[in-house]
């Protein structure tokens, strides 16, 4: 690239926007997992809606925040290990209303433990989380090829069992803006115009999954014998 070029450029991907369809919103914090948390607080604050945070961690001089969310009252409960013990997500997430939205981010344990009890028909609630890893995904049994149609760039070709979405691609000359390559950040999502995917994200909603209209090729794979993109 050399100076004068013209490039394309959009806006940054949020997939852990802060919409609340309910009144009430809980935030579970774990640890760091505060950061993205803080601005949905100050939102929700702001819009006058019913909500309370949950902030976890090993011990209070290792939790960042503190201070500033000290304004926020009794709206804001601090459980640190060493003074709580390990906290009970489930009493948590059963002792709010059940129209109630929670909001999650932090370690893979604490976004598993709050991911069984908001699925669960007696404490099911609306959820969103971000992860900082991937998370463990159960596959039906081996991986197997199938064709992918990259349908704006006019090109088709074979996916083997080994090999990615996204690393096909990149061999036929297809550009798909990619990041983490882990299924985490969500930068490769791409249209789908055809065909069943087998979704193997850490990003995406159980909805937006079971829609089938967007993929993450970098992790992602294909239930039918053949796959169209919107790329």
């Amino acid at each position: 690239m050399t100076e004068g070029s013209r490039v394309v450029v959009s806006g940054p991907r949020n997939h852990f926007p802060f919409d609340p369809a309910e009144d009430a919103v809980l935030f579970i914090a774990g640890g760091i997992g505060i950061t993205p948390l803080l601005p949905m607080i100050a939102c929700a604050d702001e819009r006058g809606v019913d909500w309370q945070l949950v902030y976890l961690g090993r011990s209070r001089t290792g939790m960042a925040y503190t201070d500033a969310l000290a304004k926020y009252g009794d709206r804001v409960r601090i459980r640190p290990d060493d003074e709580y013990g390990i906290s009970d997500v489930a009493a948590l997430i059963r002792d709010t209303d059940p129209g109630t939205e929670v909001y999650t981010c932090g370690p893979e344990s604490l976004l598993c433990a709050v991911e069984s009890v908001c699925a669960a028909p007696e404490t099911r609630r609306s959820l969103k989380l971000e992860r900082f890893v991937p998370k463990v995904i159960d596959t039906d049994g081996p991986d197997r090829e199938f064709e992918v149609e990259f349908a704006q760039s006019g090109v088709t070709a074979i996916v083997p069992a080994d090999r990615s979405i996204l690393q096909v691609a990149e061999d036929v000359g297809v550009d798909i803006i990619s990041s983490c390559s882990e299924g985490t950040c969500g930068t490769c999502e791409t249209p789908v115009l055809d065909g069943t995917p087998e979704h193997r994200d850490s990003v995406l909603t159980t909805e937006e999954q079971e829609s089938g209209t967007t993929i993450m090729p970098c992790v992602s794979r294909c239930r039918s014998a053949r796959l169209v993109l919107d790329v």
